[in-house]
């Protein structure tokens, strides 16, 4: 079977292809360079920027996958489905994805297959790599907008067994970013600023949550914020994106490494929270774009813990095609292209 993906969920426009378990082209145009001045991303720009990609995108992927007819037009007889991004996202830029794939859906004559973002996360697990998880798992999704422990008993089963009560662990490095004065987007900024500091050089909480399995961020965003604010002498009022000004750059690479270690801390103790208490889990799998940290990677680093392939860590359509395999071969069965909704939602269903 052949799969044809796309993902528009965030800043990322992205096709790929997938026959079977081969990747035959997997493009990836990012909009972090547009969003790097205003330290975010904006929607309306993102959906914007979409609209104009998305087709020279999905023709790219056509040529990677050598699936061009003579004419060199794109050879829509070869794709046995077509598999997008519905929720949880952007709304404008979901909604460019999803009417993409609906209308490519209905010209030619496909199956529809709308696939949860962080479903697809997970399956990057099962991307170019010898070596699959087994199941019973545990999935630790971790990304700007989503920290979420999952378990799956078999493909195309999930059971959210801990969540974020607040902030995402990837929208707080952002946000600690920020602070800093370090570039957007904070995961990779931070990450390369900690290799220069000493992450024992400030002490920073661990927050309690009353399910042990579920996460809370912001109060450790504060924390860093009141411990900046005191390092460099000025009031709880001053403006948090003046800091920056005041600090030393060895002081910013102490504060992001103290930072990197105490999330990392966080994830890796809730994770062995859960996995005590599941204690029939064969595999557990790292998912998302702060799967990407090369500190996490190594601190978490043990048998039967799976990380997918830094390409994959962010958002791509391979991982939707992935995702899609698993749906089809679990017996989902495909929607009507005219019923679609991506009505805003993010738990997984």
């Amino acid at each position: 079977m052949i799969i044809l993906a796309i993902e528009s969920s965030c800043d990322e426009t992205a096709c790929a292809i997938l026959k079977d378990d081969e990747l035959l082209s997997n493009v990836v145009v990012s909009q972090i360079d547009i969003f790097k001045a205003y330290g975010g991303v904006i929607p309306e720009v993102a959906a914007r920027n979409h609209l104009e990609t998305i087709l020279p995108v999905i023709d790219q992927a056509f040529s990677d996958a050598k699936l061009k007819t003579k004419d060199d037009e794109n050879d829509w007889s070869k794709i046995d489905a077509i598999a997008v991004t519905h929720t949880p996202g952007l709304l404008g830029s979901l909604l460019i994805g999803t009417l993409t794939a609906r209308t490519l859906a209905i010209l030619h004559n496909k199956p529809l297959y709308p696939i949860h973002h962080l479903k697809s996360h997970i399956y990057s697990n099962w991307l170019e790599t010898e070596h699959t998880p087994e199941f019973p798992l545990l999935a630790l999704v971790i990304s700007g907008g989503h920290t979420q422990i999952i378990r799956m008993t078999r493909h195309n089963d999930f059971k959210i067994i801990g969540t974020t009560l607040d902030d995402a662990v990837g929208e707080c490095f952002d946000k600690i970013a920020k602070i800093l004065g370090l570039p957007y987007p904070g995961g990779p900024s931070i990450a390369a600023a900690a290799e220069h500091g000493n992450p024992k050089k400030y002490a920073f909480p661990h927050p309690k949550t009353e399910n042990p399995l579920d996460f809370s961020f912001s109060g450790l965003k504060t924390a860093v914020l009141r411990t900046v604010q005191k390092e460099c002498g000025v009031g709880l009022d001053y403006p948090s994106h003046d800091l920056k000004n005041l600090l030393k750059p060895e002081q910013i690479s102490d504060f992001a490494a103290s930072f990197q270690k105490t999330a990392i801390d966080i994830l890796l103790e809730k994770l062995q929270t859960a996995y005590k208490n599941y204690p029939d889990v064969k595999s557990i799998v790292f998912a998302g774009g702060v799967s990407a940290n090369k500190a996490l990677r190594k601190a978490a680093n043990a048998k039967n813990v799976f990380f997918p392939e830094p390409k994959f860590s962010g958002d791509n359509a391979a991982m939707v095609a992935i995702a899609a395999k698993y749906e089809i071969e679990s017996g989902v069965k495909p929607t009507d292209p005219y019923k679609l909704d991506i009505s805003p939602r993010s738990a997984i269903q």
